[in-house]
């Protein structure tokens, strides 16, 4: 099951058109992966969050296999700012993370047997 800010994000950003958030490594600003990211992300609320939106299938795959990040706005140059306050319809003023990639949560095992009656 998908957890996380997909649905309730208060905005999204094409990975496309989000090129200079890549390789995260390499940003001059906080970033957070793996758990730290989902702890993060845990206590944020939806609408202050970018979510990194993949447009083809080849950017979904390579979203689905990037670690969890958490990017922290106020960090990133206020040149990278500057380019994603320009791509949104709203105001970057509210956003507190970008999330790269996305976590599951935990889900019971299920086997065949359990649908042969629907």
């Amino acid at each position: 099951m998908l957890k996380g800010h997909f649905e309730s994000a208060g905005a999204s950003l094409d990975y496309g058109d989000a090129g200079y958030l890549f390789p995260v490594d390499e940003l001059d600003a906080t970033v957070l992966q793996y758990r730290d990211a989902q702890l993060a992300l845990n206590d944020v609320d939806g609408s202050n969050v970018i979510v990194v939106a993949p447009t083809s299938l080849a950017t979904s795959y390579f979203l689905t296999q990037h670690a969890l990040t958490a990017i922290l706005v106020d960090d990133l140059p206020v040149s990278v700012q500057t380019q994603i306050d320009g791509e949104l319809d709203g105001s970057l003023d509210t956003i507190e993370f970008i999330q790269i990639g996305k976590w599951n949560s935990d889900s019971p095992n299920h086997s065949l047997r359990e649908f042969t009656n629907a």
